[in-house]
């Protein structure tokens, strides 16, 4: 339902939905109905392929969903049966080899991934995650997230022998608690979707085919409360992840850095690649 503002109220031109959805297409297939914006991840029509544009273009799109009124309730999913795919060799250049200027850049669009997607979205989100893949930070920090049994939540960075910097230690930190997290940040080790809803990191766990159609009957049921309701209840749902990374993202994130910068090992990539069936499909 659109907004109902005074006349007088003013406002400065707000994302136009038509211009973001091609603007991200390559990476996020975009649909609304009613209100509800489903935000598919992918690549060609199949998983996303995660690389440095994709790493880039996350938080810019945050913003521009973020500035839509039209927006009132956010889907989060994946395309097929992985939520994401990530190659190890995206990191075949050595981070301490990046220059100062790589560096920063990837220093602010880290923060800004995930500041971007809590701070600029003021209404409900939910994720449907709907298999394994890396960054299932992002569908941590919707409101709901629901997944599939083969979900695959894990951080992957101790396993290349670096401290773990980008918000997935951060997401388990806050939600199974330091210990857990502690073990599971050591040893890489694979939380699946019945162990991700013992813990408390997921809400449900679905068939993958029945996966999306929850959402969407979570999301029209939300969208029948107003929508002063509905975006005050994310503001008070969301304030804890808004306090998690301003207290700890930046300081997470200048240790792995800080590390990766000075690092003289060169067995980070090879490490990675050694399990680099749990980043790609199997066929891959």
């Amino acid at each position: 339902m659109a907004e109902k503002l005074s006349s007088w109220f003013d406002r400065v031109e707000s994302s136009q939905f038509e211009a973001y959805s091609e603007k991200y297409k390559e990476i996020m297939l975009m649909t609304r109905r009613n209100g509800i914006l489903e935000v598919r991840l992918h690549t060609g029509d199949g998983p996303l392929k995660f690389s440095w544009k994709v790493h880039s273009m996350w938080s810019q799109a945050w913003i521009d969903i973020g500035r839509d009124p039209e927006n009132e309730v956010m889907i989060l999913t994946g395309t097929g049966d992985r939520w994401l795919d990530a190659d190890p060799e995206v990191w075949k250049r050595p981070f301490r080899e990046w220059t100062p200027d790589d560096k920063l850049k990837m220093y602010h669009e880290s923060l800004r991934l995930l500041e971007n997607m809590i701070f600029n979205i003021d209404i409900p989100t939910i994720a449907a995650i709907n298999g394994p893949g890396t960054h299932c930070e992002i569908g941590t920090l919707c409101d709901i997230t629901i997944c599939t049994k083969d979900a695959d939540f894990f951080d992957p960075h101790f396993m290349g022998g670096t401290p773990p910097g980008d918000g997935m230690l951060l997401t388990l930190q806050n939600t199974i608690g330091i210990k857990r997290a502690s073990y599971y940040a050591y040893t890489g080790r694979k939380i699946d979707g019945r162990t991700a809803l013992e813990l408390g990191i997921v809400n449900e766990i679905l068939p993958r085919e029945k996966l999306l159609s929850r959402a969407w009957e979570l999301a029209e049921m939300m969208m029948e409360r107003p929508r002063a309701a509905r975006e005050l209840t994310h503001s008070i749902i969301s304030r804890p992840w808004k306090q998690a990374l301003v207290n700890d993202q930046g300081f997470h994130l200048a240790h792995q850095m800080y590390h990766m910068s000075n690092d003289e090992d060169t067995g980070f990539l090879e490490r990675l690649m050694k399990n680099r069936e749990r980043f790609q499909a199997k066929h891959e």
